[in-house]
């Protein structure tokens, strides 16, 4: 029907096996690839508003700071490119990580993905702690960018796979659950570190994101990888993937999951080249969607707001200490909204909170957006009464409220979308109003269809069932009733 709005109720099928302390304990630590990526995101904006970084690193922004002319344009306080640059170049080193980092995780395993992450940012929160100049700054900074690109490359589709079929969405979203940690520490940290006498604190807030990177790389060193990523490089003369899927799942009989993942390895092994096979008519639901829910993720402005926070605060106004407290509030808010969605995604869908979400932090960016205008106009002239910057908080909280339990952690749908043979592409979508898309386009998953069947959802969509081929479906369904 027209509106795209849909839920495959009876399609898919559940594999046995539960939630096991093993599943777990590997991808509690498998999402701490998420908490230093949040960590990351939270500091760099607390530091950058410390005066003492800035008199070290940044001399030209911190006398713009300290300037209380009346008609200071505040708009332009923080104006320096040697600043864009040390915030940019994390992502720019993530961006092209992450090119590598999909055939590293394809070609040796997930876990190895993840090893190299916790390693390379390790190396660079040190280096970042200990940082006397610009260039080694600038250097951290591209380490700590190629550490992110493996993570966000590998730690979701760890989670992913290891995860059973009724709570995958649920667990998936602990990789989004782990940045607004992250986030929030950082945020905690900040506010501790600024008060330090000496003027070192910034080190101590950069340093310490070795700490989940130190656990990672531990942990990556001793998690087995993924029975689909075993499978996937050739181990289907052996039984060590289907053992490990039965320690994964705590019972022995595994046997319809694990077929089920060989024949989708089959099919993948049977593709020469992911980058010709994605953009075949079959898979263009799944590739257009992978590449604007990302897209229009990154165009909602949350980057904006977690990661410049205490920047942003102070610029409209509020005290080195209000601007700090006010980005620890937005991450506590971040935090609860996250864990709201993760218990309520399987109850009302995907889709219907890509919507209210969307909708909500529409009319808060409204609010926010009349608020400054109002004050500042385009002279960027002008300061908020309290009672007027409580407003403003209280609009940003509803804004990164609904993006949390909307599309912050839905955000990395992607890997639910697709099928298997392209399972390891997802990244270079997500390194890249989203109002209409979702509500026409994007098709409601049942949390009984496994990765295994997606093309089923697919195939049931008004617009995008005619590009689904019947034996996409067909296939699967045969094999159904042998097992029956």
């Amino acid at each position: 029907m027209a509106g795209g709005g849909f839920a495959v109720q009876d399609g898919g099928r559940s594999y046995e096996g539960g939630v096991t302390i093993f599943v777990i304990f590997t991808c509690m630590v498998a999402a701490t690839g998420g908490l230093l990526f949040g960590y990351d995101i939270g500091i760099s904006g607390g530091v950058t508003s410390m005066e003492s970084f800035l008199s070290k690193f940044f001399p030209s922004v911190y006398h713009k700071m300290k300037n209380e002319s009346v008609d200071q344009n505040q708009y332009c306080k923080f104006d320096s490119q040697l600043l864009t640059l040390f915030t940019s170049s994390l992502y720019i080193a993530a961006l092209v990580a992450s090119f590598f980092a999909s055939s590293v995780t394809r070609r040796f395993g997930r876990k190895i993905s993840m090893l190299v992450a916790g390693l390379v940012f390790f190396i660079g929160s040190i280096l970042n702690g200990v940082a006397n100049n610009i260039i080694i700054l600038i250097i951290s900074r591209l380490l700590l960018g190629v550490g992110v690109g493996f993570a966000n490359q590998s730690v979701p589709v760890y989670l992913a796979e290891m995860a059973p079929t009724k709570i995958r969405g649920a667990l998936n979203m602990g990789f989004q659950m782990a940045i607004t940690i992250g986030i929030l520490v950082a945020g905690l940290v900040n506010f501790g570190t600024a008060k330090i006498k000496g003027g070192y604190g910034w080190r101590i807030s950069l340093a310490l994101a070795a700490v989940p990177s130190f656990i990672m790389t531990v942990g990556a060193i001793f998690l087995p990888d993924t029975p689909n990523s075993m499978i996937e490089r050739g181990h289907l003369n052996t039984e060590k993937a289907r053992k490990l899927l039965q320690k994964i799942r705590g019972t022995e009989n595994v046997n319809e999951e694990f077929q089920d993942l060989v024949d989708a390895t089959e099919a993948a092994n049977k593709v020469e080249n992911q980058w010709t096979n994605i953009v075949q008519p079959r898979y263009r639901p799944q590739l257009v969607m992978c590449v604007l829910i990302p897209f229009f993720q990154q165009l909602t402005g949350i980057n904006v707001i977690m990661f410049y926070a205490p920047v942003l605060f102070k610029t409209l106004g509020f005290g080195d200490e209000a601007s700090l407290m006010s980005a620890v509030i937005t991450g506590c808010v971040n935090v609860i909204g996250t864990l709201l969605s993760m218990v309520i995604v399987d109850k009302f869908g995907r889709r219907a909170l890509f919507l209210e979400g969307g909708l909500q932090m529409i009319l808060c960016q409204i609010g926010v957006g009349v608020m400054v205008a109002l004050q500042f106009g385009l002279s960027g002239e002008g300061a908020f009464a309290k009672a007027e910057a409580n407003w403003v908080l209280f609009f940003i909280c509803g804004y990164v409220a609904a993006f949390a339990w909307s599309w912050g952690p839905l955000g990395w749908l992607p890997h639910h979308a697709l099928p298997l043979e392209v399972w390891s592409l997802p990244v270079l979508c997500w390194l890249g109003d989203h109002y209409d898309h979702i509500h026409l386009l994007l098709p409601t998953r049942d949390k009984n269809v496994p990765i295994e069947e997606i093309n089923r959802v697919w195939k049931a969509h008004w617009f995008w069932g005619k590009y689904i081929p019947d034996e996409a479906v067909i296939g699967h369904d045969k094999h159904n009733k042998a097992l029956v």
